[in-house]
């Protein structure tokens, strides 16, 4: 819908919930401890610590803006710091205090151990500041901190901070660490909901993307409205609370809900419809004050539509409130374009049912989106980023959000998974918290998308109880009229030596079939076109073993184009099937691995092949144009045999097409220069 786009003012704010840094401050007492209280146990993580698991042992790099190094919560028993080891990049020397806070507020969430415990408390923590004021990001020093951790030799890097954009250097360096062994946890960012908001290196599709839900809190609120089948989107305002029952009542409507526009309107029992502000431009009517007067007159809910496009968030609470006043009846907010919308259903008399209540796994409003590729899903899963408890940089503790903070969740999980087993790669540890993930909803129950929940949240029980590894732990699907059957492959390695797939089922589809078949250690689905509808549908696969279920996300890419790929020693032709007018198709391949690009043009008179001389995964992007439309088809195409010592000169140079461009035109003025000179002597 429009009003979408207003959601970017309000990324602050959602349900009761602020989004970004919250400077509220808890003192505790000297005997009293807070265990991530709400975070940490919804992920599951004090299930490893029951079993004696916390981190020690594992290296943790946090680049950020550095760490508060007299933080109470980051000393041994014996009074010395915990987390001397690290760059200050900033200032180029080996303290990297921390002046923002941002880095301090990560780090405790991952291995604080005083009065507050992080999921890995005893994880040792390399900070490396590469920032002063959490804004301004070098990437340039995210790079140098990178390739520092490599040489630390650390286990996981967690990276919540970034880049709006593709950074190819910077992924470059998150490649090399993965391929060193090391786990890469970036955050997904802040500029939801819009889609293609992730940047680097949260989009880099071998780091594992954490996205931000809200938490397990009394403040994770959300609403909903459904009048006639219809589900409106409303949003609690800042002081209603939940309730115990939904409200089923006549809906009648209240002008601007003020002392005199109830005047001859009985609303009792009722829930009022009213509009934002008043009848003059510059009239103020509060909000606390349209509750007073609905409550007043009987109604038993009140719903408040924006004057001017878009969503807002409302306040009951605020400075020019008595100190005495207390909402009595649940009060949201609407878009102005669905309230003129519900006013005019209101017209003819009409119920509708009002809910208020809690949803921890509600995804936050301000998370970055995917899709950031057509060949790999992002982000890869979510964990509580509102309202987490996490030390400060004043030697206390204060509540903060955003995904900055529902990165190092994953962190310091991935960090006790490691302690249990010290030898899982970085792909095995991505495919066990993709696999066991929960599946997170809306408020109306509805699944949210993989561009913008991933997989689901992390469950860290879930994940510590694994006994399979699934390779890959997503899979893509593109299908057309012309190919109505693929089939992908998924390896399956036993962490016990036993494979025991009871059963296999998919999530369902109306225009795809699904089937399976289990042989030599590989799960083979094959999905089938049945009706020929055109777009992305999204799936999962569930796959129980030895009682424990698993889940695979799926999506099906259903083009109204398609190709034929032949391959004869390495060298790859193209043919296009539809549509049948085609003129024109440039075909771009990708190696997964190094994301090298090379690029062909074909015409149905002329037809070119592509060699390639590197074994492993590649993207295949045609953009096929007719005289009508234009119209992008994705495959992926394996090679198999190894032919890189036969590479030509040019393909094995470094340097990226366009310097070579650029130097050919130097080198040509260089030689224009010398005739001319050449002349005048």
């Amino acid at each position: 819908m429009t009003y979408m786009r207003n959601f970017l003012f309000f990324t602050l704010l959602l349900g009761g919930l602020f989004s970004f840094v919250i400077v509220n401050f808890i003192t505790l007492d000297e005997n009293s401890e807070l265990f991530l209280d709400n975070s940490g146990p919804y992920i599951g993580a004090e299930f490893p610590k029951e079993l004696g698991f916390t981190g020690k042992g594992i290296k943790i790099g946090v680049i950020d803006t550095g760490i508060n190094l007299s933080h109470p919560d980051f000393f041994n028993q014996d009074e010395t710091s915990r987390f001397l080891k690290g760059y200050d990049f900033v200032d180029n020397d080996t303290v990297p205090q921390d002046t923002n806070g941002h880095g301090t507020q990560v780090t405790g969430i991952i291995a604080a151990d005083g009065q507050l415990k992080g999921i890995a408390p005893m994880a040792e923590i390399f900070s490396y500041r590469v920032s002063s004021d959490g804004e301004s990001v070098p990437s340039n020093l995210i790079i140098k901190a990178i390739n520092q951790a490599v040489e630390d030799r650390v286990d996981i890097i967690n990276i919540s901070l970034g880049v709006n954009m593709t950074h190819n250097k910077i992924d470059e360096a998150v490649n090399n660490a993965i391929k060193q062994g090391i786990v890469v946890v970036a955050a997904a960012g802040n500029s939801g909901p819009d889609k293609s908001t992730i940047g680097s290196p949260a989009k880099n599709p071998n780091a594992i993307t954490v996205g931000a839900t809200y938490n397990n809190r009394d403040s994770s609120m959300v609403s909903t409205l459904e009048v006639e089948d219809t589900q409106f989107q409303v949003l609690p305002m800042l002081g209603t609370d939940t309730i115990s029952d939904p409200i089923s009542a006549e809906i009648v409507f209240g002008k601007y809900s003020r002392e005199n526009d109830f005047d001859g309107i009985d609303v009792r029992g009722k829930i009022v419809l009213a509009e934002r502000g008043g009848e003059a431009p510059d009239e103020i009517v509060f909000f606390s004050d349209k509750e007073i007067f609905a409550s007043n007159n009987g109604a038993k809910g009140l719903i408040v539509y924006n004057n001017q496009p878009g969503i807002f968030f409302g306040e009951l609470i605020h400075e020019y409130v008595s100190e005495d006043y207390y909402p009595t009846i649940p009060t949201v907010s609407m878009t102005r374009e669905e309230g003129l919308e519900l006013k005019k259903i209101l017209e003819s008399e009409t119920s509708g049912t009002l809910n208020v209540f809690n949803h921890p796994d509600f995804l936050a409003t301000f998370s970055s989106r995917g899709p950031v590729s057509p060949f790999y899903l992002k982000p890869d899963l979510v964990a509580p980023g509102v309202f987490v408890n996490t030390t400060s940089l004043k030697n206390f503790y204060n509540i903060t959000s955003g995904t900055s903070y529902a990165a190092p969740h994953v962190s310091g999980a991935i960090a006790l998974l490691l302690e249990k087993n010290p030898n899982f790669t970085p792909h095995e540890i991505k495919s066990i918290l993709v696999t066991t993930s929960d599946i997170i909803t809306d408020e109306y129950k509805k699944e949210f998308e993989f561009d913008a929940g991933g997989a689901g949240r992390i469950d860290l029980k879930k994940a510590f109880n694994s006994e399979l590894i699934f390779e890959p732990p997503k899979l893509i699907f593109n299908l057309s009229e012309h190919k109505t059957l693929e089939e992908n492959e998924i390896k399956i390695s036993s962490l016990y030596g036993n494979i025991n797939i009871q059963k296999v089922e998919f999530s369902d589809i109306e225009n795809v079939e699904f089937d399976y078949e289990i042989r030599d250690s590989a799960l083979y689905i094959t999905s089938k076109l049945i009706e020929n509808e055109l777009g992305d549908f999204e799936t999962r696969a569930f796959i129980t073993n030895n009682d424990i279920m698993y889940q695979i996300p799926i999506i099906v890419r259903v083009s109204e184009a398609s190709i034929v790929i032949s391959e004869s020693e390495n060298e790859l032709s193209f043919q296009v099937k539809r549509p049948l007018d085609w003129d024109y198709a440039k075909i771009t391949v990708t190696n997964s691995e190094t994301f090298e690009e090379r690029s062909i043009s074909i015409t149905p008179n002329k037809i070119e092949s592509l060699k390639l001389y590197d074994p492993g995964t590649y993207w295949i992007e045609a953009n096929v144009k007719s005289s009508e439309d234009t119209f992008d088809v994705y495959e992926f195409y394996e090679i198999k045999k190894d032919l890189s010592e036969e590479k030509p000169i040019l393909e094995n140079s470094e340097l990226p097409e366009r310097a070579l461009i650029i130097l050919g035109i130097i080198f040509s003025i260089v030689v224009l220069v010398g005739l001319k000179l050449r002349k005048n002597y």
